[in-house]
């Protein structure tokens, strides 16, 4: 197995009170920013940050220490297998963290330990850590299992493997409820999420995602072009369908562009989509750009494209997805294809942010409107109401408070 190699940065401050959080992944600036901005709040209110993650690509400033254990050392595609497959069956990856932890922490004390996921690592580190020194618990769930059909959100690297994500999935899901039902609190990124986890712990707590007001703020930027844009990965049809726009563009008689920054596999499968319904002369291709390009792509759009697709009883539930959020930050009108009529279309309305289409006749009724607010103005603007609820500084005070009930009854 691996050596146990800790890659540090930062020291601690003798600050207090003093948490400890375990987390899978930080990587780049885009991922993850639900945590990072909840670490820096609580370390620039006085907190003492102690981070503990998977080694990844951590290129972001901080002002606590994160500390990064390397779990896969090589490359090698033989040793990603083999501890795969030793975390499926005795669920290594977890076990190898949390002793890799304990060593680390041996001469430190804490307050409360808190774990963010989009899976199940590191739960289980966290809860043994956490019983280990009389601590509470706090969860973060980014994401679960059961909010999506299948396994989309397990892309394994060997063909061989693919076989066996479902069941990876249902054993990644009883080891994540085992830890669920002995946490102290539990918070979640929509109402769904939140009622649905509810079952294996009531005290449980919704925290949307939200944007970064110094980065996502409204600027009114004229254009030459009317554009649609979307920006982000684009997953299977069966949470993502764009034919409601597909069908609206056939009969809309003006220039239009439609602008796509997502991944290899998105583009193709909307290049099919588009050649299907005869349409493809309108779609622009581009590649993924980084973080600090986002915001004036989407103030430079006419409107914001945001895919989803209806909740069914065998389909996605709960997807709030990041980009509803950075729209809402730039003041920029929202059309949602479809509409999940579910968690994002019940935010679409309630902040005025623009359209959950339900049918073609209402896509080209919006897309036509916004159209002609574009060649009076030269650009749109969303009359948006009550986005302060969703920014990250909000998100974090709501952090903080759950972390200070936790203590307070943890301690009486």
């Amino acid at each position: 197995m691996a050596q146990n190699i800790i890659r540090t940065t930062n020291q601690l401050s003798p600050l207090k009170p003093r948490i400890l959080i375990l987390t899978d992944p930080f990587g780049a600036p885009a991922y993850n920013p639900r945590l990072r901005t909840v670490c820096d709040y609580l370390a620039a209110r006085g907190w003492v940050v102690d981070v503990y993650t998977e080694c990844g690509s951590l290129c972001f400033s901080h002002a606590y220490p994160i500390h990064e254990i390397a779990i896969y050392n090589t490359t090698s595609s033989l040793e990603w297998a083999c501890k795969s497959l030793w975390s499926l069956l005795f669920d290594w990856r977890n076990r190898y963290f949390s002793q890799a932890v304990r060593k680390a922490i041996s001469q430190r004390t804490y307050d409360c330990i808190f774990c963010c996921t989009f899976s199940t690592f590191p739960l289980r580190a966290a809860l043994d850590i956490a019983q280990e020194r009389h601590l509470p618990l706090h969860v973060d769930l980014r994401d679960i299992d059961e909010q999506v059909p299948g396994a989309q959100y397990q892309h394994h690297r060997q063909w061989w493997l693919r076989p066996f994500r479902n069941w990876y999935k249902q054993v990644n899901i009883q080891r994540r409820n085992i830890v669920l039902r002995q946490a102290q609190s539990i918070t979640s990124v929509s109402p769904w999420h939140v009622n649905f986890l509810k079952q294996f712990n009531n005290n449980t707590h919704l925290i949307y995602n939200g944007f970064d007001t110094n980065i996502f703020n409204p600027k009114d930027c004229a254009t030459q072009h009317f554009t649609i844009a979307y920006v982000g990965r684009i997953y299977e049809q069966q949470m993502q369908d764009p034919t409601l726009l597909m069908k609206a563009l056939q009969t809309l008689q003006f220039d239009i562009r439609i602008s796509w920054y997502t991944n290899p596999e998105g583009q193709q499968r909307i290049r099919r989509m588009a050649t299907d319904y005869g349409v493809e002369h309108l779609m622009n291709y581009h590649a993924y750009v980084p973080l600090e390009h986002v915001p004036e792509i989407l103030r430079q759009a006419s409107i914001l494209l945001v895919l989803s697709n209806k909740a069914t009883t065998s389909g996605a539930h709960g997807i709030m997805t990041t980009k509803f959020f950075e729209a809402l930050g730039v003041e920029k009108p929202v059309l949602c294809v479809r509409s999940d009529e579910e968690c994002l279309a019940d935010a679409i309305h309630k902040t005025n942010a623009g359209l959950a289409a339900t049918n073609v006749e209402e896509v080209k009724r919006f897309i036509l409107d916004k159209y002609h607010e574009w060649q009076q103005n030269g650009f749109t603007r969303q009359a948006v109401i009550n986005k302060e609820q969703f920014s990250r500084e909000k998100q974090a005070q709501q952090f903080e408070q759950l972390f200070i009930h936790t203590l307070k009854s943890h301690n009486s």
